[in-house]
């Protein structure tokens, strides 16, 4: 079974759970799903200051594609 296919099937069960199973499913994944909202105040400073720049037209924001261009070039120069 594939991952997309066992998150649809975990979040239709957590819609019709009981509350007792959603608590100790909670529980098992709790220090997870904290761990990923959680922030650095060091990344957070970086958020702030990059979107500043965005927003004082200092920095210019990259698209998707201009990045994927970036990365693919990256990586045929690595690969020399």
């Amino acid at each position: 079974m594939n991952t997309a296919t066992i998150r649809q099937k975990l979040h239709n069960y957590l819609e019709v759970a009981n509350d007792k199973k959603v608590k100790a499913i909670y529980t098992i994944v709790e220090e997870a799903i904290e761990e990923a909202t959680e922030y650095s105040d060091e990344f957070k400073a970086e958020l702030d200051r990059r979107y500043a720049a965005y927003e004082d037209g200092s920095e210019k924001p990259v698209t998707a594609a201009e990045s994927k261009k970036r990365i693919q070039k990256l990586l045929k120069t690595a690969r020399k």
